[in-house]
C-alpha cells in the first residue's frame, strides 16, 4: 500500500502510537521482591537472538546500580545489543540542542529574546515576532515540517534534506498561533535552533556538539548524524514489523538534525545525566535552568523546559523526554531528588513505551507514594466485566485540541480506543473507570456525574487532557452538500492536489496519487475527520453558501488551505 508504512512509523509523533504487549510484573511488596526480576519480566519478549532489542541503565545517588543489554542490535549479522551500542535517541536529542543554545547565551553570543530572523533571515516576516525561546518551548506558531511534507504527498523513501525545513516555513502564509500562546510540539523549532548554533559558531552543528559537549563529557560513542548513509560503528539498526508480521529494517530521518538525529549509548547518556548532578560543563546554574518550565502567555505552565518535559511520578519530581526516529525508541528520565536516572533504548518500533516508568517504579518504589499491588490484586484487575463498558462507549472530544476525538467501543469481550485519524487499538481495564494502553505510557479515567452517568474522561499522557462526551449524533450530509464537497482541491502552500469523491452511500474519500485513500467521517456540518496525513478538515464556504475549499490539519500543522478548482 502506498503509504501505510509511513503512516505507521510517523504516528510515533502523534498522540496515540499503540500496539499490544504484555509482561508479568513482580511487585514491590512481594516478600522476595527483586527489582532486577521486574526488568527481566518486562524485556523477556525482546531478549532473544531473533528479536530487535535494547539497553537499560539505572542510576541512584549519581551511581550506576543497574545496566543491561538485551536482544539484537543487528539481526542480519547477529550482533547483540549492549550498553555501549550506539542507537538513535530521536527527540531525546532536543535537550542537547537546548543545552547548546544556553551555552552560547552564557558566552554572550545570543539572547533567548532574540528574533529568530536575526540568525535565519530567510524566514518570512509575520505580524508577531518569533523569538528563540518560542522555538525551545514549542510555542512558535510555525508548522511542523514532517507533518506538513506528509500532507503534501511526501512518503517513506523520499529524501528530506535539512533545507526542506526552511522551504516549508517560507511557504507558510501566517503563524498557526501567536508566539507563546499555545504549546504545540514541533520539530521545526529545534531544526532551526541547530542552524542558529551553526551560524553563530561558523561550524557544522555535528562538529560543534562533538567539541563542546560530547568530548568534554567523555561521551565517546555519541554523535550527530551528518548525512544520509553515514557510517556509525557498531550502531543498532532500526526495525519494525511489516504487513506479514516480519521484522523489516528502517532508515533514519536525516532532516531531523537538532530535533533528533543523535546516536548515543546508555553508558554515554549516564555521563550526560551525571552533568546535571555534578556539572563538568555548563555549571550548576545552567543545569538548573535546563529544568525550568516555560510559561505560556496566559501564565499557565507548559510542563516543558529546555528540551525536557516535567512531570510528577508517584510523588517524585521527574524531568524526562521520550524520543523516536523511524524505528528506534528512546526514554530518558531524571529523578533530581535522589540524583537518579533511568534510560531505556530500543531499536524496535513496537517496543512498549511504559517500560521506563515500570523500571523506575521497580528501583525507586521506596521513595514513591505507591503501594504496588500484590500478584493476587494484579490478577483481579483483569476481572472487569466487559459489558460494563457499554456505559462508557462513545465519543469524547479533547478540550485542549478541538476536533480531536477519542472513540471507545466494545466488540465481545475486547475493548477498543480510536483517536481521530488513527486506527483503533485494544485497551485494558484497571478498574471500572480507569483503562490503560500497552506500548505508550497512556491511560484514561472516565468521570461520572451525580446520577452515575459518564459525562467526560481524562487522557493521561504527557499531562492530563480533559475530554467531554459527545452526545449529539453524527451529522449526515445531504445530496446537495455532498455535491459541493466533491471535486479537485489545490494547496498553493503545499503545491499539492487532492480529489474528494463520494460513493453511492454518501461516504467521502480523499485521494492523492502518492498516498493511500483517506476515508472521511462527518463530525458536524462542514467538519470531517480523516487519517494520517490529513486527520481533520473543515470546508470553507463563500457568502453564497457555496464550498470554495477546505482547511486541512494534521495535529502539529493546522489550517492549510486547499482551494476548489
Amino acid at each position: 500500500m502506498k503509504n501505510k508504512t509511513f503512516k505507521n512509523l510517523l504516528r510515533v509523533g502523534l498522540l496515540l502510537v499503540l500496539c499490544c504487549a504484555s509482561a508479568a510484573i513482580v511487585h514491590a511488596n512481594e516478600p522476595d521482591y527483586i527489582p532486577e526480576d521486574v526488568v527481566e519480566a518486562l524485556i523477556a519478549e525482546y531478549d532473544h537472538d531473533q528479536t530487535a532489542g535494547g539497553a537499560i541503565l539505572v542510576k541512584r545517588d549519581n551511581e550506576v546500580i543497574y545496566s543491561r543489554g538485551f536482544g539484537m542490535a543487528n539481526l542480519e549479522y547477529g550482533v547483540p545489543f549492549t550498553g555501549d551500542t550506539p542507537t538513535n535517541i530521536g527527540s531525546t536529542s532536543k535537550q542537547f540542542t537546548a543545552f547548546a543554545i544556553l551555552l552560547l547565551e552564557e558566552e554572550g553570543k545570543l539572547s533567548l529574546e532574540d528574533d529568530i530572523r536575526k540568525y535565519v533571515p530567510e524566514l518570512p516576516v509575520f505580524e508577531d515576532t518569533v523569538r528563540i525561546r518560542h522555538l525551545i518551548s514549542h510555542t512558535s506558531g510555525y508548522r511542523e515540517f514532517l507533518n506538513t511534507l506528509a500532507m503534501g504527498g511526501w512518503r517513506l523513501g523520499d529524501h528530506v534534506a535539512r533545507e526542506e525545513v526552511l522551504t516549508v516555513l517560507q511557504r507558510q502564509p501566517e503563524l498557526q498561533n501567536k508566539p507563546g500562546e499555545v504549546f504545540n510540539y514541533n520539530n521545526s523549532g529545534y531544526a532551526l535552533l541547530s542552524m542558529v548554533v551553526e551560524r553563530i559558531a561558523e561550524t557544522p552543528f555535528p562538529e560543534w556538539m562533538k567539541a563542546h559537549v560530547f568530548q568534554p563529557l567523555g561521551m565517546e560513542h555519541t554523535m550527530v548524524i551528518e548525512r544520509p548513509g553515514q557510517i556509525i560503528p557498531d550502531r543498532a539498526f532500526g526495525y519494525h514489523k511489516g504487513e506479514a508480521d516480519q521484522l523489516i529494517g528502517v532508515m533514519d530521518l536525516y532532516a531531523s538534525v537538532g530535533a533528533g538525529g543523535i546516536y548515543s549509548t546508555v553508558s554515554d547518556l549516564s555521563r550526560w545525566a551525571a552533568n546535571f548532578y555534578d556539572p563538568v560543563i555548563g555549571g550548576e546554574a545552567l543545569m538548573a535552568r535546563m529544568q525550568e518550565e516555560f510559561l505560556l502567555n496566559s501564565g499557565d505552565s507548559s510542563r516543558y523546559a529546555f528540551g525536557l518535559m516535567i512531570m510528577d511520578m508517584h510523588g517524585q519530581h521527574v524531568v524526562h523526554h521520550p524520543g523516536g526516529d523511524m524505528a528506534h525508541r528512546s526514554y530518558f528520565m531524571l529523578f533530581p531528588d535522589i540524583e537518579g536516572m533511568v534510560t531505556v533504548q530500543s531499536n524496535y518500533a513496537g517496543f512498549p513505551g511504559q517500560v521506563a516508568e515500570k523500571v523506575a517504579e521497580a528501583f525507586f518504589h521506596d521513595v514513591m507514594d505507591i503501594e504496588a499491588p500484590s500478584l493476587k490484586e494484579q490478577e483481579e484487575l483483569y476481572l472487569y466485566d466487559p459489558e460494563k463498558f457499554d456505559e462508557i462507549a462513545g465519543r469524547y472530544e479533547l478540550e485542549d485540541m478541538p476536533g480531536f476525538i477519542l472513540e471507545f467501543a466494545r466488540e465481545g469481550d475486547t475493548l477498543y480506543a480510536q483517536a481521530t485519524g488513527q486506527p483503533r487499538f485494544e485497551i485494558h481495564a484497571s478498574s471500572d473507570t480507569t483503562f490503560f494502553m500497552t506500548v505508550v505510557d497512556a491511560s484514561m479515567t472516565f468521570h461520572r456525574d451525580e446520577d452515575g452517568d459518564v459525562y467526560a474522561m481524562t487522557l493521561h499522557q504527557n499531562g492530563d487532557h480533559f475530554a467531554k462526551r459527545l452526545t449529539e449524533p453524527r451529522w449526515t450530509p445531504g445530496a446537495e452538500d455532498l455535491a459541493m464537497y466533491t471535486g479537485r482541491f489545490f494547496s498553493e502552500e503545499l503545491e499539492a492536489f487532492y480529489t474528494i469523491v463520494a460513493d453511492d452511500e454518501g461516504k467521502l474519500t480523499m485521494q492523492h496519487r502518492r498516498l493511500d485513500d483517506i476515508p472521511l467521517n462527518a463530525e458536524s456540518k462542514d467538519n470531517y475527520t480523516g487519517s494520517f496525513p490529513i486527520t481533520s478538515l473543515k470546508f470553507v464556504r463563500d457568502d453564497n453558501d457555496q464550498v470554495t475549499g477546505f482547511h486541512a490539519s494534521s495535529g502539529r500543522s493546522t489550517g492549510i488551505l486547499f482551494e476548489k478548482q
